[in-house]
């Protein structure tokens, strides 16, 4: 099974390609630049522009994909909402470009979107009303949107909050800023009014795997058990660590004014995946203590 992989040199697409390496799948790795990806067997890697159409079909026709596994995309809810064209382009347009060359091949369109079409009063299910709060999440809806007016086989995953292990190359999640800034003595104002589902990033990669393997189709929640507030997640990780919660200061989300609008309260359930996909999710902690376990960087 040959499956290609876009934004591959981001924190969830490395992890993707890692983790269906190890598990004995051929997997070509799409991204921007030179590879930031560790040099594995079974891994080819492609610098492409995803925006360019000509560049993305010569790819499709050389691979012949079985599985698309679409994580690229432009994701600071900040930049996209100043940013409106650039957005469009890179988080509908390339999405649209995908799902054309996907068309010429029998693939199992996998596409990675996020909690943010929804609004407050999280958790949300599956089958919620969408109702995004700011314009990166309005991006995402279209590009789900057009998922599902598509005729391909396809999956819709959303997560929530990523973290998990960092690569020597790799971009840092949430907790290895945490531990580095306290590592430094630094403090850090974080929020306590916001609430969300973490998802582990291993677990978002197994579940995928079951996904591609036993081709599950359909809008699948991935997130984690614990509803925890950034806040919550820091004191986490530091009692995990041994280092000094002092330096952790709670804060509400009014400290840091942005441009755009964010949910209070967020999260998904996850009860279709459990069910479907025997899912089963780290606790947090468990997780957090994994993820520095098993840190390369």
């Amino acid at each position: 099974m040959k499956i290609l992989i876009t934004g591959a040199n981001g924190f969830t697409g490395m992890h993707l390609c890692v983790s269906l390496i190890q598990k004995g799948f051929d997997v070509h790795a799409l991204a921007r630049g030179e590879s930031r990806l560790p040099v594995l067997d079974k891994l080819v890697y492609h610098p492409i522009e995803l925006t360019s159409v000509r560049s993305l079909l010569k790819i499709f026709e050389q691979v012949s994909p079985d599985v698309v596994i679409h994580t690229a995309a432009m994701s600071k809810p900040d930049i996209c909402e100043t940013h409106r064209e650039d957005c469009l382009k890179n988080n509908v347009e390339v999405t649209r470009y995908l799902l054309e060359a996907s068309r010429h091949f029998p693939v199992h369109f996998i596409h990675l979107s996020t909690d943010f079409i929804f609004g407050e009063n999280g958790p949300h299910r599956e089958n919620d009303s969408a109702s995004p709060l700011n314009f990166y999440g309005e991006s995402k809806l279209m590009a789900e949107q057009l998922i599902l007016q598509s005729e391909l086989a396809a999956s819709i995953v959303r997560p929530v909050f990523i973290y998990g292990s960092m690569f020597p190359l790799g971009r840092p999640s949430f907790i290895q800023w945490v531990q580095e800034k306290l590592l430094n003595g630094e403090r850090i104002k974080v929020v306590t009014d916001q609430l969300r589902t973490p998802t582990y990033v291993q677990d978002l990669c197994d579940a995928i795997t079951t996904m591609l393997t036993f081709k599950k189709t359909g809008i699948y929640h991935i997130a984690g058990k614990d509803i925890l507030s950034p806040y919550d997640m820091a004191i986490t990780v530091a009692k995990v660590l041994d280092l000094n919660v002092d330096l952790i200061e709670p804060v509400t989300s009014d400290t840091f004014p942005e441009p755009v609008r964010r949910a209070k309260r967020s999260g998904l359930y996850i009860d279709k995946a459990i069910r479907e996909l025997n899912y089963a999710p780290h606790r947090f902690e468990d997780a957090v203590q994994l993820s520095f376990k098993n840190d390369l960087a």
